[in-house]
Formats: C-alpha cells, structure tokens, sequence
C-alpha cells in the first residue's frame, strides 16, 4: 500500500523489513541474481527478484515457519494476515498462479500446508481464460502427502478439480466450508476503536481434538461475511499446524484473529483523517475491491454495516479489469448518489491505468445495459443544470445518481462528498474510494504527508 518493504514481514506482529536490511539483502545475493540473469537470457521479473530476496531474508533470520502466499488476491492477503499474531514468525509474499509461481519451489518434506482460499476470475488471461484452469493453477501448490486447507466455498466442479488433485497427491484435505463449521455475525459494534463485528466462529474437524475450537463473541475488525469466512480458512490452517505439532493455544487463535488489521480492506477512516482530506464531518470507507466479487463483497459489508446509507464513490481502476461488471455491481446495488471516475497511476506503466474518460462510459453503458436513469456529464441536461452553481443544482436532480470523470482525485473527493452531504443532510452517506488498490495507496499515502 506504501512502501514495497510491505511485501516481505518478520516477527509477530508482521512488520515490514526495514530498507536497511532490504538493501543490504538485495546486494548480498546480487551476484547470484546476476548470474540468473545471463542464465534466463535476461529475462528474470521483478517478482522473481523479490522472491529470491525474500527467501534470503527468511534463511537470514532462521524463521520458524514462513506463510507464502502466491496470488495477490483479497481473500490471500487477509489470510497472511491473520496469521501474524497466532504466535508465529511468518511471511507473506505476492505473484501470480501456483502451479507456475515463482514461489512454488518448496518441497513437500518442507511444506506444512497448502492453503487455496477462493477462485475467482482474477487474472484469468494470465492463467488460461478460465475458472478450470485458475482452479488447476493454484492446486499446483499441493504438495504430494501433505494436507491442503480449502477455503471457499467453491462451485461443484471447481471443488471437485481441487479434490481430485489432493487426491491425486495422497493429500489429506480440511475444508473451511465443511459440515463441521459454524459461524454467525452477531452484530457490529467497536473494538480497539475501529468498527468490527461480534462473531460466533465453532470448528469441529474430524482429526481428533487438537482440531477443534470454538470462539465465542469474537471481533473481527476485518468486516463482512467474506473476511469471516477468511477467519475460518485462517483458523482451519493453524488447528492443521497444531495437529502437526505446532503449539498453538485458542487463545493465540483468539488474538491473532481479533488483531488483524488490513490498511484499504474495508477501511472506515477515522474522523481526524477525514478532516486531514478535506473531508470533514464525513464518513469515508477505502476499499482496493477491483473486481465483481469483490465489489459484491464490498457492498454486502456496507449492507451489514450501515443498512440504510447512501453512497458517493470515486473509482479508479487498472486498464486489464472487467470495468463493466464491476460498475453494473454497484449500480444494481445501494442507493448511489454520485460517481466520480478518476485516475490512479497503475504499476506496470500508463498503459495501465484507465482513463478517467473511458471509465465514465463503461459506467454509462451499465446503466443503459441495466435501465437505470443517471445524470453524467455528456448530458446538456448536466451542463445545463451544474453550470452556475454545480453544488446546490444536485437538489433538482436528487433522484438521479450523477456520473462524472474527474482526472483530478482530490477534485472527485470534494465533488463527491459535497454532493453527498447535500444530498443526505441529516442521513447517513458514505464516501466510498475504491476500484484498485492503487487509489486507495494515494489516499493513505496522502495521509502520511
């Protein structure tokens, strides 16, 4: 989100490596890296480096026990996460695929676990065009005899890809979607001064005793039926461990569970950082949801959350996303008052990022596609009715969600949030900032300026 030193963790409590030690990681294997680099005939990515580096930095600090994760997906950066304060030293890397990752280099007399959390369309070009062959990508890091944590839950055919290559590899499978899973939300209240909700998670596995708990009234601060159901996958995992040995107290369970803290997954800010925006008085939730599901996921947590708010959202999203299913996600959604397309610089280059522009029309496309009604700015109606007084002419269009592009981000942040105050007045409304991570990154890093 800030900095690339995020990529790789130490200790407890998850902190990034230092740029010290970055650095000086980086020139003690760059002769070997150098050498790489003829062998591949100078093809060696910037993950591949990074990798490399990583298992440097774990070989250095003689971990107990590194988390791996090879897909840069919501679901597997939560699960990471979760697992810094069970009490163990771990890690937590990013790339792209399984079967073909630059990680998946470990050896079955070297992996405790496999753990796949959910298949979704996320870089599906990249890893064939299909939910069957991302589902056979991933179950690439199944490991022959090794047990494999499933998350979920999966569609029947994607379930039976996974279990079939499991079984294949004589691997014993634990599911986070199994019989012998409950879990309910209770309610949404405060922990630790952020939102959070009161949960009832009971795992009772059939491999004996060691997995089984049962966590009464825990808070999550990670929000939504999806960031429990990453508890639970999180949970199935270190009750795998504890059976393998691992000492791993509920209470350890407890802790790392409710300690878990995401920057831009569900992330209410709080009123002093509203205020540093510019945005005082408003309620601002940041969100790197960038796909359909994930739009879906993020609508249902502001369900769950505020049932009966109303939203204003500024979007920017990288060039290579399915940009019309995700603006149909939150048009046939909660009430939107305002939309903001806008742009983020993207890694990979400009030929990445979406233009402000071409976001607005995907947006006008979804909602001819869908028969909604909105107000945007290719409209002589919108030029008409904003062209004096832009924010007091939102009350003769009050019925209607306004769809705007805006190159400047901070121009959509007052926009929005000025259209939404003076929309709502005394209700709640939301100002919502997502579509990529990298949106959300400049928000946060604006914070810290």
């Amino acid at each position: 989100m800030l900095s690339i030193r995020e990529r790789m963790s130490i200790g407890k409590m998850g902190k990034p490596v230092s740029s010290n030690a970055l650095n000086c990681l980086f020139h003690s294997i760059k002769r070997s890296l150098n050498e790489a680099i003829v062998l591949e005939n100078g093809c060696l990515s910037h993950f591949e480096v990074l990798t490399a580096v990583a298992f440097a930095l774990f070989a250095q600090e003689n971990v107990d026990i590194a988390i791996i994760e090879v897909l840069c997906l919501p679901s597997c950066w939560t699960y990471c996460s979760f697992f810094f304060l069970f009490g163990l030293i771990v890690t937590r890397q990013a790339g792209l695929g399984g079967a073909r990752d630059a990680t998946n280099v470990i050896s079955s007399s070297e992996l405790d676990a496999s753990i796949i959390t959910t298949i979704g369309e996320e870089h599906l070009a990249a890893l064939g065009g299909s939910l069957e062959s991302i589902a056979m990508a991933k179950a690439g890091i199944i490991k022959h005899g090794r047990p494999v944590i499933l998350g979920g839950p999966f569609l029947p055919h994607i379930d039976r890809i996974l279990r079939d290559r499991a079984s294949s590899m004589f691997s014993p499978i634990v599911s986070a979607s199994d019989a012998g899973v409950r879990t309910s939300i209770k309610g949404i209240g405060t922990f630790k001064g952020r939102p959070s909700q009161c949960c009832d998670l009971v795992i009772e596995l059939d491999h004996g005793s060691q997995s089984s708990i049962e966590l009464r009234d825990l808070n999550l601060s990670m929000l939504g039926t999806h960031q429990l159901q990453n508890a639970v996958t999180a949970t199935c995992a270190a009750l795998c461990l504890r059976n393998q040995g691992w000492r791993i107290s509920n209470g350890s369970i407890r802790a790392g569970l409710e300690n878990t803290f995401l920057p831009g997954r569900s992330q209410f800010l709080t009123s002093k950082e509203a205020e540093k925006l510019g945005l005082s008085g408003s309620t601002v939730l940041v969100d790197g949801a960038h796909t359909k599901d994930s739009a879906k996921a993020l609508l249902e947590t502001i369900q769950t959350t505020f049932p009966d708010s109303r939203l204003a959202i500024v979007v920017a999203m990288a060039s290579d996303k399915d940009h019309l299913a995700f603006a149909k996600e939150f048009l046939s959604g909660k009430q939107l008052e305002a939309v903001f397309l806008t742009e983020a610089d993207i890694a990979g280059g400009t030929s990445r990022t979406t233009s402000a522009t071409a976001l607005r029309d995907c947006w006008i496309q979804a909602s001819r596609e869908l028969g909604i009604e909105v107000l945007h700015d290719r409209m002589t109606r919108y030029r008409e009715l904003f062209e004096d007084n832009f924010i007091s002419s939102t009350r003769d269009s009050k019925h209607e969600t306004i769809v705007a592009a805006q190159n400047s981000l901070s121009d959509s942040l007052r926009f929005a949030n000025e259209i939404l105050r003076e929309r709502t007045r005394n209700e709640l409304g939301i100002l919502v900032v997502t579509g990529s991570l990298h949106i959300v990154s400049l928000v946060l890093a604006s914070l810290n300026r």
